[in-house]
């Protein structure tokens, strides 16, 4: 198993994630883990980023979790808040994203830090 660090900003980082939709993100995130043998450790961010730290196997399509995660949290999200519809009409996410293994850092550290997001 390999521990990642994943980070990804709203377009023009716009702030309107709530907690409550960060916690959708983290449902949406658990699901789509689930079909692709992807554990989400911990997910959390701030009102225009989402960090996700998640384990997986080294066969992982990291490409495809991803892009799933990105594709379905955005369409999700933005059809149950008009909020985000109305600033975001077309994408919720920028087309870049941060993704890292964590390396010589151990999980506590990283939960510790994305916690304190």
């Amino acid at each position: 198993m390999l521990q990642y660090h994943f980070v990804t900003v709203t377009k023009y980082r716009v702030d309107l994630l709530t907690d409550e939709i960060a916690e959708r993100i983290g449902e949406i995130a658990s699901d789509i883990s689930e079909d692709i043998d992807v554990n989400i450790q911990n997910v959390n961010g701030g009102s225009d980023h989402v960090h996700i730290l998640f384990t997986a196997k080294p066969t992982t399509d990291l490409t495809k979790f991803i892009n799933s995660l990105k594709g379905v949290t955005s369409r999700k999200i933005r059809d149950k808040n008009p909020e985000v519809r109305q600033a975001l009409d077309k994408a919720l996410w920028q087309p870049g994203y941060f993704l890292a293994t964590t390396g010589q850092v151990s999980i506590d550290v990283l939960h510790e830090y994305v916690e304190e997001q």
